[in-house]
């Protein structure tokens, strides 16, 4: 039976791709306010200006494509039963072969009325704006299908469950400052092997992290190589 390897990504795995960060020094939230952009009040308040945000956000993601990093998760599923816990919008994870991906904060090529989070609608490449006055098939204004800050994580609980029974459990560029994803590095059973790939010193609490100092490209690579080292394939 093939281990469980389950993995948290987040910015600094789709940094190489292209991907606009949130956090770094020249992110996307030194040019917005996350109170503007990212908050049910946000959209309330400026609904135009918010799905504009996000109609760049799309357009940038079409232009891009999955890195080495997302490629070399995908062909992992080769020895192991993975699957991907994302605090990305992008679907770069997918776009590489992934088969198991859970989304935290939602995903950008999707949509959802302003009244229900729950139903999405899918955005096409050749359209993928969402415009004041788009409106799901019960006439109410659609918005883009993103957790905003405010808002209730859904997916959190199957994440959960997920890093649970998980035999080995990789961290890919996330600093661990945002909740609750940062949280479910208390979910991992002592003695599991832990892997964070970051460039930068991410810290934690825990002292049973093996950290690889790389990008997520080069990061996946050597990870790799461990688990192969390790017997673990």
């Amino acid at each position: 039976m093939k281990k469980k390897l389950v993995v948290l990504t987040g910015a600094g795995m789709s940094a190489e791709s292209g991907i606009s960060t949130f956090r770094d020094s020249d992110g996307l939230w030194e040019k917005y306010r996350v109170e503007d952009v990212a908050t049910p009040e946000g959209f309330a308040s400026n609904p135009e200006l918010v799905l504009n945000f996000y109609n760049q956000r799309r357009r940038e993601l079409l232009n891009t494509k999955p890195n080495a990093g997302h490629i070399g998760l995908a062909e992992l599923e080769k020895n192991f039963d993975v699957h991907i816990i994302t605090q990305n919008i992008d679907n770069l994870h997918e776009q590489a072969g992934s088969s198991d991906v859970i989304h935290l904060h939602g995903e950008l090529m999707k949509a959802c009325s302003v009244r229900d989070l729950n139903t999405t609608y899918d955005l096409s490449p050749e359209n993928p704006d969402i415009h004041i006055g788009d409106k799901d098939p019960h006439g109410i204004q659609l918005r883009p299908f993103i957790v905003w800050f405010g808002e209730a994580v859904p997916m959190i609980d199957p994440a959960i469950r997920m890093v649970e029974s998980c035999d080995i459990f990789v961290v890919i560029g996330t600093s661990l400052n945002v909740y609750p994803a940062a949280g479910l590095l208390n979910y991992v059973r002592r003695g599991q092997p832990i892997y964070l790939i970051d460039p930068k010193e991410v810290k934690t609490y825990r002292n049973d992290i093996r950290f690889i100092r790389k990008g997520a490209s080069e990061g996946v690579k050597e990870l790799t190589e461990i688990l192969k080292d390790n017997n673990a394939v």
